[in-house]
């Protein structure tokens, strides 16, 4: 913890930044305080997605996370007359701040700005064009007076060559009488999952893209497991390797899913059932099982809104699917790879699947139906072991008969 003092006038000024590196985190949190207490507080995690040109006239794609030590030269509680300010410094390569400006009933937030240095060979090797390059976001957000925002999903903002992201956002500026609100809003994005159950686990975007082109080879993916609750109870089991594979760009994608650095929530309905995976890279991806005439589940609709390579954003969605296939009450199963065909630009590969999203018993797996590969290998073990039996027996009669000939040769008379 870094414990900062400025002292402006009869106000006293402090600013703590919280870097939780154990965890490889990049979360930020900020306590300005005045002479009444807390005057503005944040704690937020952000990262950026740069493009820059390197030589041959190729474009090079870098994500930055906040390193460990910033300074914040510039920030400030406001008041009536002059409007806030969160000013963050990563160095000589980042510059990044943010302004609030205060109203009768509520404060605005403002001109989020970021600078970054090409001219910084380590963060940007190669870089053709040096110099310092600015973006300023034209978005304005109101929040009422007294009221804490808060957003857990990721908030993304392409303007290119740079995507900025925000998530896990608590804040507040314009503190009344030194104490943090209670009183929430939380943002629309959140809202659209309001069904769902609280979030299981929640972990630290990866601060660098792991899309990579297909003619690169790559290993399965790191199987994951997850859990929607409602209430205390289990209601639905969801364990699986995650493969994004995207055709849409020229050169084609693959992006593994790391079940480390991906958040999950979930929603679980007589008819339906939601489970919801989001990160640095996907703003969400959804399967949605549904219940067919009474007595069967399956996959019945995929959504997906994530970031590619170059920034630019990617959405599909079908909700004319039917994968995973099970009687009420099972589960689905399928070890070897299965490819499901979202469109024709959008595919996902899962290995080592298992599902259950109803009916979930002592939040554990019920007896599972497995898919046709599974079954098809299955049946080979026997025929093969068959097979080999057949073999066995076949070379144990050769050798007898050879055996006996040769001992009628022995007993002939000379």
């Amino acid at each position: 913890m870094h414990l900062l003092s400025l002292l402006s006038g009869r106000k006293k000024l402090v600013l703590i930044f919280l870097i939780l590196g154990a965890i490889q985190s990049n979360a930020l949190k900020l306590n300005l305080t005045d002479s009444n207490g807390t005057c503005l507080y944040a704690e937020w995690e952000m990262n950026f997605t740069i493009t820059y040109e390197v030589t041959n006239q190729t474009n090079r794609t870098i994500t930055i996370a906040v390193p460990d030590k910033v300074t914040h030269n510039g920030s400030s509680c406001g008041n009536d007359q002059n409007g806030a300010k969160i000013m963050i410094q990563f160095g000589s390569t980042l510059l990044w701040g943010l302004n609030f400006t205060k109203e009768s009933s509520h404060y605005s937030i403002h001109n989020i700005t970021l600078s970054y240095n090409t001219s910084d060979s380590t963060t940007f090797p190669g870089a053709v064009d040096k110099g310092v390059h600015t973006v300023t976001l034209p978005e304005k957000f109101e929040v009422p007076l007294d009221v804490i925002f808060k957003c857990n999903s990721v908030l993304p903002f392409n303007q290119n060559p740079v995507v900025q992201r925000y998530w896990g956002i608590h804040l507040q500026a314009f503190v009344q009488n030194g104490t943090v609100s209670k009183n929430e809003q939380v943002c629309k994005e959140d809202q659209t999952v309001t069904t769902m159950a609280p979030v299981i686990h929640t972990t630290v975007p990866s601060t660098t893209t792991t899309l990579t082109p297909t003619s690169v080879p790559i290993p399965p993916p790191t199987v994951g497991n997850y859990t929607i609750t409602n209430g205390n109870t289990t209601c639905l089991l969801a364990t699986m390797g995650l493969q994004l594979n995207i055709t849409e760009e020229k050169v084609p994608f693959i992006f593994n899913i790391n079940p480390a650095t991906t958040n999950f929530t979930g929603s679980c309905h007589p008819q339906s059932a939601q489970l919801r995976l989001n990160n640095s890279q996907i703003k969400y991806l959804d399967f949605i099982f549904a219940v067919k005439n009474e007595k069967r589940f399956y996959l019945k609709e995929v959504n997906v809104n994530m970031y590619l390579a170059n920034g630019s954003a990617f959405n599909i969605s079908n909700n004319n699917l039917s994968f995973w296939d099970a009687p009420l009450g099972s589960s689905y199963m399928c070890n070897k790879e299965q490819v499901i065909s979202v469109s024709r630009t959008f595919q996902i590969n899962t290995f080592n699947l298992k599902v259950q999203p109803f009916n979930v018993t002592k939040g554990e797996y019920s007896t599972a139906e497995e898919c046709a590969a599974d079954s098809d290998l299955n049946f080979l073990i026997p025929v093969a072991v068959g097979v080999a039996l057949g073999f066995l027996i076949i070379a144990v009669f050769i050798s007898y008969m050879i055996g006996r000939q040769k001992s009628r040769t022995g007993y002939q008379s000379v």
